[in-house]
């Protein structure tokens, strides 16, 4: 199969249209890590019919399509196209019409994948045929992925057979074998199928003849039953003529009371009227009397709220008095312990700078010590850590040379033991590679067992070829008996879904409505709008769901505009009269919209083209398909089925007979390539032992000589190295010797260690003697800083003391005078109040006297108001009266037209 281009749009990393194009000899991508390689030929694998997911690296198959970046967004579509040669015109009948195959898949998010080739839409299974045929597909081995070759060689058996089988092109066979099977299981179960649809036809067939029997038994006793009814209406008749013209007396006599009653509440209503017009002068008086009180009141609560004001202040300010006298005892206080502390802090300053003045000679002497010790320890530890560095490096130099000379005596016995087995292996690897003329033997007989197994393949390929044949001429008997049996198939299933549909209930027992129905040219389709799925119904009250028939309406209620009921178009079943009476037809639509409102309940306007307005508001266009239409279409089209039916089953018959020859036919040359295919593989099987055998013998012999080449080196290199080990060994000796005194030098490293101790003890003892000193005077420094701070807060705290005394006493000055203002505002509130209490009470009379006159008024509006309603709740209980002896009437009325239509009937 020759590639020429692959074009990639938006799958996975290929945003933008990108064209592979494939030249001939080799087509190489190259490019680091994360470029897109392997995307390359996922997109080829997926354009040859890959259906997994996770064969493309993904968790579902919509991951093909381009996610999006931070900078791009996503796509919905994702497509590769394929380009071939087919100039040797070698692809199947259906794509062999040109000389350039192109095959494209392409995917939508959410909406799954299309396959196209030369632009004609085709099935996922016509591709993946189509690529098998040619051996090669989206898993075949010819796509060689990473690791695929050591899976090949690892494979089992049966997972080789697979690689046989495409290499030797039967691929596509065996997909066609599949699916033919599958084919051939769908005919089994449709057969069990109809065995089990025909018995119970059977058992159908004679229920109904037991039910035929019923039927004819059934219409005896129902001409019995007609013509006693037709006396009992007779009576019916005489009994409601009685009791309409007792029901008419009673209705005069209700309308006089009526009106009786509609005078008197016209005058309770006028009497309400008038008691109601005095209400909102009274309402206002007592509205503005009540205002008047309640400013009274919101006055003298202000002053009970003023006296408790002042009450309230007065005892705050004698308690801030008294806290003003408490406060300068407490800054008397304040002012006799500073004085105290001021006296206390200078003689302890006194005292710490007589201490300074002794403290310099002590401090210079012990400096001059310090120096001294410090001077002694550094020289000590100078000398000690040069000595201390010669014998460490000595010591370790001489531990190193020991492990080495130890070391290197090991080594030279590995390499007397590697030398010894060595030059063991070298004189087995020289006697193994002397072969003594078994190769060219076994060479022989691999070339015999070749060119017999070239004789039985050119015998397979004759027994393939008429195989290929045989089979060919079996596929299209096939695929032809299967086509006829298809439509057969088709016709069947439309013939089984059109009687269910056309079936209500049980047909013989209870035919429908609509086959009793006769209907006027042009009215078809406004009696299925108006009617729609009622007319299935039977007219048998026997049935479950079914017309009932009932008289006509005594007095029929007028369709509006005068249109003609559709009853005069339509001639059928008694029981469906009543009905149609109701039903009016129009001329168009702009007729209909103009009387709909006009409809009253349970009425109906059609139109000839199917138009409906119904009494609730409900309304259809022309053309909507209604039940009863398209139960008559069904119901020829059920006819025509049936005809082509008989024809597609001859048909059926003689394609099944060719296909059997055919079949008959492939299976003896099947059988005859099986038996050529079988010496094949025993022929095969004898050449590769064979080639194996020699192919083993030559491997093993160039091993055994290669092996003794590289065992002789070995054996120089291990010389080599015994060489060197003792050059090296001798070195280490020799330097061992020449280190001495290294146990005196340590020795004396010890004596100085113990020395420099004791100069560090004396130093540290120096410099005790010197910080305490020193942290002494250091200590007299703060002290003298701390006791400044501390007298100078004492003398501001003193100054504070006195300050604070003389404005506590002009406070106290102030509180004085405010108490002796607040103690003469009691006596003017009282005063006030009293004047306000002589107000309170003059507004209380009026307002009692305005709201006595208010309650007057509404207590006789709402005796007037009670009287009405009882008026009228007499009149409401007459009118309702009134209502049903009319309904009395109207049912009497009915009742005598259904007599008379059961009569008429």
């Amino acid at each position: 199969m020759q590639f020429n281009r692959m074009r990639v749009t938006g799958f996975k990393s290929f945003v933008e249209p990108t064209d592979l194009v494939i030249d001939d000899g080799l087509t190489g991508i190259v490019g680091p890590n994360g470029c897109g390689k392997s995307n390359l030929v996922e997109a080829l694998r997926w354009a040859m019919g890959e259906t997994s997911a996770k064969q493309m690296r993904g968790g579902e198959m919509d991951d093909v399509i381009f996610a999006g970046t931070s900078e791009r967004p996503a796509r919905n579509i994702a497509e590769v196209i394929l380009s071939m040669d087919n100039s040797d015109r070698t692809a199947p009948a259906q794509f062999n019409d040109q000389d350039e195959l192109e095959i494209a898949r392409r995917i939508e998010r959410g909406q799954g994948s299309l396959y196209r080739v030369n632009g004609h839409e085709t099935r996922a299974r016509d591709i993946q045929t189509l690529f098998a045929d040619a051996s090669t597909g989206a898993r075949s081995t010819a796509m060689v992925s990473q690791g695929r070759i050591g899976a090949i060689i690892n494979s089992k058996p049966t997972q080789r057979r697979v690689l046989l089988e495409e290499a030797a092109g039967i691929t596509g066979l065996h997909a066609r074998k599949h699916e033919a099977e599958l084919r051939l299981r769908a005919a089994e179960s449709n057969l069990e199928r109809l065995e089990d649809i025909v018995g119970a036809l059977e058992e159908q067939h004679r229920l109904l003849k037991r039910q035929a029997r019923q039927a004819t038994r059934y219409r005896n006793l129902s001409d019995l039953i007609k013509r006693h009814e037709a006396i009992l209406l007779h009576l019916r008749w005489t009994n409601t003529q009685a009791d309409r013209e007792t029901a008419a007396a009673e209705l005069t006599r209700i309308e006089e009371l009526v009106a009786d009653l509609t005078q008197a509440v016209a005058s309770a209503t006028t009497a309400q009227a008038n008691a109601s017009t005095v209400l909102p002068e009274l309402r206002q008086r007592e509205a503005e009397a009540a205002a008047a009180l309640q400013r009274l009141m919101v006055a003298r609560d202000a002053l009970d709220v003023e006296e408790q004001r002042i009450a309230a202040l007065r005892a705050e300010i004698s308690n801030r008095i008294a806290q003003i006298d408490a406060d300068v005892e407490r800054e008397k206080t304040l002012a006799g312990d500073a004085a105290e502390a001021v006296a206390r802090l200078d003689a302890e300053d006194g005292e710490i700078r007589a201490a300074q003045a002794r403290e310099s000679d002590d401090l210079v002497a012990a400096r001059e010590r310090l120096s001294q010790a410090g001077e002694q320890v550094a020289d000590a530890e100078r000398t000690l850590g040069e000595l201390t560095r010669s014998v460490v490096t000595d010591e370790t130099r001489g531990a190193a040379l020991n492990r080495q000379i130890t070391d290197f005596g090991l080594r030279r016995g590995r390499l007397d033991e590697r030398r010894a087995t060595t030059d063991a292996s070298r004189i087995d690897a020289e006697a193994a590679a002397d072969d003594k003329g078994a190769l060219d033997q076994a060479r022989a007989a691999a070339e015999a067992a070749r060119v017999a197994l070239e004789a039985a393949r050119t015998d397979m390929q004759g027994a393939e070829a008429r195989t290929a044949a045989t089979r060919t001429a079996e596929n299209e008997a096939r695929e032809a008996h299967q086509r006829v049996e298809a439509g057969a198939t088709k016709l069947r299933a439309e013939k089984d879904a059109l009687t269910d549909l056309l079936e209500v209930g049980d047909m013989e027992l209870w035919p429908p409505m609509i086959d009793a129905i006769e209907v006027a040219p042009g009215y078809e389709v406004a009696l299925g709008a108006a009617l729609g799925d009622d007319l299935i119904a039977p007219t048998d009250e026997a049935a479950p769901i079914h017309w009932r028939t009932l008289p006509m309406f005594a007095s029929p209620r007028g369709l509006p505009g005068g249109v003609r009921p559709l009853s005069d178009f339509v001639k059928g079943p008694a029981a469906l009269m009543r009905r149609l009476s109701q039903i009016g037809v129009v001329a168009d639509e702009a007729e209909g919209r103009r009387l709909h409102e006009g409809l009253e309940q349970g009425q109906r306007l059609v139109s000839a083209n199917g138009a409906l307005w119904r009494w609730d508001g409900f309304t259809a266009a022309s053309g909507a398909p209604t039940a009863a239409a398209t139960r008559l279409a069904q119901r020829n089209r059920l006819d025509e089925v049936v005809e082509a039916l008989a024809g597609a089953e001859a048909t059926v018959d003689a394609a099944r007979r060719a296909r059997e020859d055919a079949a008959a036919e492939a299976k003896s040359a099947v059988e005859a390539e099986k038996t050529a295919r079988d010496a094949v593989w025993t022929s095969d099987r004898a050449f590769q032992q064979a080639r194996d055998a020699a192919a083993a013998l030559a491997e093993s012999t160039a091993d055994a000589r290669s092996r003794v080449s590289g065992l002789r080196e070995a054996i120089e290199r291990i010389d080599a190295d015994l060489a060197e080990l003792s050059v090296q060994e001798q070195a280490a000796r020799d330097e061992l010797s020449g280190l001495a005194d290294v146990a005196e030098r340590r020795a004396e490293v010890e004596r100085r260690q113990a020395e420099l101790a004791d100069m560090r003890a004396r130093l540290a003892e120096v410099r005790s003697a010197h910080d305490r000193l020193d942290q002494d005077s250091k200590n007299r420094i703060l002290r003298l800083q701390v006791i400044a701070n501390e007298l100078d807060s004492w003398r501001k705290r003193s100054e504070n003391a006195v300050r604070q005394q003389e404005q506590l006493a002009q406070r106290r000055t102030q509180e004085s005078e405010e108490l002796q203002k607040l103690e003469a505002r009691p006596m003017e509130i009282a005063t006030e109040r009293s004047a306000l209490l002589d107000r309170i009470g003059a507004a209380e009379a009026a307002r009692n006297e305005a709201a006595d006159n208010l309650a007057r008024a509404e207590t006789q509006l709402e005796e007037l108001s009670r009287e009405l309603r009882k008026v009228e709740a007499h009149l409401g209980e007459t009118r309702e009266e009134r209502v049903r002896r009319q309904g009395a009437v109207e049912q009497i009325d009915q009742a005598l037209a259904n007599i008379a239509e059961r009569v008429r009937e």
